[in-house]
């Protein structure tokens, strides 16, 4: 269903990513508390970044062949992929395949990639994607948040990998990394087609938005973030400028929160920035203020005990700002279930640090329950 919405008055001498740059709106009050974990890409100047433990997001690989794709979910919007073969595989066989999702308001250059890559040289053919609303997926406007679509999208990622002659549709996996950990699980309660699903680093954009980390936001400021959001909706339906909020800042000062530097690190400096084509570095972390309170709604971890008897796989580390989510799912989860807490591990490190990353407990994790 689509809302009628006057046409925006736009100058001729400012193309619409310009414009909004000018607009952008940055909330840092209680939603920036609660949206810590929603980093995403930034193509920023170069600058020193922390490459320590083995950091590689762009690694590439000369055991696997890359292919672009785009798919349709049940919405009819594409969504654009990129497919991971092993040179060595089968193509006359039926093999094991996995869908690797990226951080909330990431795309699939980062992290995703990284995985996609390091689980098909161990012989699985993978599936990186882009969100609806981000990259080169379909959905208007960017970088709207849309819990339901998102967990639809990795299911729609099952229908195209079961089609495929070389894919087992028994034996399709799924690997959500942040935010997509908990869209992933919301996908998985309502499609028994993903057979083992893994989560890193995993945040729930719904606990984040109404709580905030460790239940930090008070009832009255989420209220009032509703009540921002819910108005400026007349702002916008009335051709009024769009707002956006949380992410990433965009600068570090000497009052910048440990959590959002470690971002930055990742984020704004060459380690990860990644800017897709036709987006701004001014936009591509910031999802629109008005979807955004739609995570207010989103409850991934109600019935996550009826994935059972499907594995779950749970991986955080034990420095991690997010290891309360983690912790959570497995708590209400039911068997098969393993928790795997990393040593010296932040949230941010398990992106893209090969040396801390346990590729070795996801191969043999997915090895087994994808035989």
């Amino acid at each position: 269903m689509s809302t009628h919405r006057p046409p925006k008055q736009k100058s001729t001498q400012e193309n619409p990513v310009q414009s909004a740059e000018r607009r952008l709106f940055l909330k840092e009050a209680a939603a920036g508390v609660a949206m810590l974990g929603m980093a995403a890409s930034f193509a920023m100047p170069a600058m020193a970044q922390d490459m320590s433990n083995g950091a590689a997001n762009f690694y590439s690989s000369d055991k696997v062949i890359v292919q672009k794709v785009t798919f349709k979910n049940q919405y009819q919007m594409k969504v654009a992929g990129n497919l991971f073969i092993p040179k060595n595989l089968d193509r006359k066989g039926k093999n094991a395949a996995i869908i690797v999702g990226h951080p909330m308001g990431a795309v699939k250059e980062q992290s995703a990639n990284l995985y996609a890559t390091k689980m098909a040289e161990q012989g699985f053919v993978t599936l990186s994607l882009d969100l609806s609303f981000w990259g080169e997926s379909d959905g208007r406007p960017r970088n709207a948040v849309s819990p339901d679509i998102y967990a639809e999208d990795f299911s729609a990622a099952v229908d195209y990998l079961g089609t495929q002659s070389f894919v087992d549709r028994q034996r399709i996996g799924a690997i959500g990394i942040c935010g997509s950990g908990s869209f992933v699980i919301s996908a998985a309660k309502i499609d028994p087609r993903m057979k083992a699903i893994a989560t890193l680093s995993m945040y729930d954009m719904g606990a984040a938005n109404r709580n905030a980390l460790n239940h930090s936001q008070t009832l009255a400021q989420r209220k009032q973030i509703i009540a921002e959001a819910a108005e400026q909706r007349y702002a916008e339906f009335t051709g009024g400028e769009t707002r956006y909020t949380s992410g990433t800042e965009h600068e570090l000062n000497k009052d910048t929160h440990p959590i959002q530097r470690e971002f930055f690190d990742f984020y704004r400096t060459p380690r990860g920035q990644f800017t897709p084509k036709g987006s701004s570095p001014k936009l591509t972390t910031h999802p629109t203020l008005t979807s955004n309170v739609k995570f207010m709604n989103f409850y991934p971890f109600n019935d996550i005990e009826t994935i059972s008897p499907r594995p779950l796989l749970f991986i955080t580390g034990d420095a991690a700002h997010s290891r309360e989510f983690s912790e959570a799912a497995y708590k209400l989860a039911a068997e098969p279930k393993e928790l795997l807490i990393v040593p010296g591990a932040g949230h941010v490190d398990l992106y893209d640090r090969v040396n801390l990353i346990p590729f070795d407990k996801l191969t043999s994790f997915f090895a087994t329950h994808l035989k």
